[in-house]
């Protein structure tokens, strides 16, 4: 039996995990204030006049309001020059004022009124009355469509040079944030793996890894899970009837949590039972690739050819090529934050280039449809010294914990 896997119960490994969310520290207000700051000088930088930052994790970024996307608009501007001021409906004042973290006017629309109409006079109050408005790329269509049929005297642009200018770039609190999350996954991961059982359902180890999240400190349980056994492991997000595990099957869970907004995103591969040579190969394979886009995530390098390093190596294997399949059929990774999936992405069309501070996840999953798949997931930093493992990678498809590393 593949070392780590197998020989315990949910209720021992519960037991055994505690909160281990001590001694982190909230984003300051002195740091949403910063960034608020920054999305400024991009604006000015830009030639926008202001931008409009939606419900989500735009406006928690930037004022650390939490409040959720729906039918009504809620949101706030951020003018090039000047204090930023919230649109909200009046009924939800008294809600919105006990969330917000960055303080500032609140203006209200009644059940009745346009809040499009009001976006436009809330622009002239602070001066501004045409040039280029940026809108929260978040944001639903029904926002854009209903400011601009209100308002068109502004050119309205996409805010996503200003969002995700700032948001790409994460601060030694972000990073902190993002390390501690990943860590409370990675124990849950090992801790999962121990109560697997021939015959375990997707279900049961679904609901395990929610309390053993909750049990680490995540109090919303997990953020998302996905469990797959057997061929099932060759469809990268799951199945509509995923089967029970059988002894040999290759195992595949991706799971993660959030920690003050900030997500975790791990897999794990591995065999319950002994590994084929047909299972050893494909996971080396995927084991090389991950390391080899590892390798070239350098400073100034691109996303792109980060990609390709991984990319290439299995072409070189005989899988793909491209996208096709037997191979790698998304991108090999993306950026991580307050959104599990957010800029930039490493993939063939995104040449942004690499900076100090970017996070991204490093998983060029090998499918092998009609058979199984392995996906690694570790995400990375990039320092100025290149990049560094929140995780590390496993270590071996006899020990994929690395018990006796």
């Amino acid at each position: 039996m593949t070392l780590g896997v197998g020989g315990s119960t949910a209720v021992q490994e519960l037991a055994k995990l505690s909160d281990m969310t001590k001694g982190t520290k909230p984003i300051s207000e002195s740091e949403y204030r910063i960034r608020i700051e920054k999305a400024q000088e991009l604006m000015k930088a830009q030639g926008l006049e202001a931008i409009y930052i939606n419900a989500g994790t735009n406006l928690y970024y930037y004022t650390g309001t939490r409040w959720y996307a729906s039918e009504r608009m809620v949101g706030a501007i951020i003018p090039a020059d000047g204090e930023l001021e919230y649109i909200a409906p009046a009924f939800e004042v008294d809600t919105l004022l006990g969330y917000m973290v960055i303080e500032g006017k609140v203006n209200t629309w009644q059940e009745d009124e346009s809040p499009f109409a009001l976006f436009g006079e809330v622009l002239k109050q602070m001066g501004i009355d045409s040039g280029k408005v940026g809108i929260d790329e978040s944001a639903a269509f029904f926002i854009f469509d209903g400011v601009r049929l209100a308002h068109d005297q502004f050119d309205y642009v996409n805010a996503k040079p200003v969002t995700a200018g700032c948001r790409m770039i994460k601060s030694d609190t972000e990073l902190s944030l993002l390390q501690r999350a990943k860590d409370m996954t990675l124990e849950v991961h090992k801790a999962a793996a121990r109560i697997l059982r021939e015959g375990i359902t997707v279900g049961e180890i679904e609901a395990f890894i929610n309390d053993a999240h909750k049990a680490v400190g995540a109090p919303a349980g997990s953020y998302f899970c996905i469990v797959l056994f057997g061929e099932d492991s060759a469809y990268p997000h799951g199945v509509k009837s995923p089967k029970a595990l059988d002894l040999n099957d290759t195992v595949l869970i991706d799971t993660g949590c959030q920690l003050q907004g900030y997500n975790s995103d791990i897999t794990r591969t591995f065999v319950f039972g002994k590994p084929s040579d047909r299972q050893r190969e494909i996971w080396q394979h995927e084991q090389d690739a991950q390391i080899a886009a590892f390798d070239a995530a350098q400073i100034g390098a691109t996303c792109a050819s980060v990609d390709r390093a991984a990319r290439d190596l299995l072409e070189a294997a005989g899988f793909g090529p491209g996208y096709d399949v037997p191979g790698l059929p998304h991108r090999t990774g993306h950026g991580v934050g307050l959104d599990i999936h957010e800029w930039p992405y490493l993939v063939l069309n995104d040449h942004t280039p690499l900076a100090a501070g970017m996070c991204f996840s490093n998983e060029p999953m090998l499918c092998v449809p009609g058979e199984f798949g392995v996906r690694h997931e570790d995400h990375f930093y990039m320092t100025n010294d290149g990049p560094v493992w929140f995780t590390k990678p496993m270590f071996s498809i006899d020990d994929p914990f690395g018990y006796e590393a």
